[in-house]
């Protein structure tokens, strides 16, 4: 395999992730975030090409609120 195959996989590979995640954040994530984006359907299918490509940092930021709310015993 050569560089260009390899680089390729890599980011095969790393799209994705980038594509679960979204699928997950946009279905579960961005209202928990975000209350003011229940219902905004366009607004999710817009948001997909940002999470794809930026995905690591909102895993990160995601989780991290995930755990700030359940340390403030879900609220906020």
């Amino acid at each position: 395999m050569g560089f260009a195959e390899g680089l390729i996989m890599a980011l095969q590979i790393y799209a994705g992730i980038g594509a679960v995640v979204a699928v997950a954040f946009l279905l579960i994530g961005v209202d928990r975030i975000d209350p003011s984006a229940r219902g905004s359907y366009l607004f999710r299918v817009m948001l997909i090409p940002g999470v794809v490509g930026l995905w690591p940092l909102v895993l990160r930021r995601w989780l991290a609120l995930e755990k700030q709310g359940a340390s403030d015993g879900g609220h906020g």
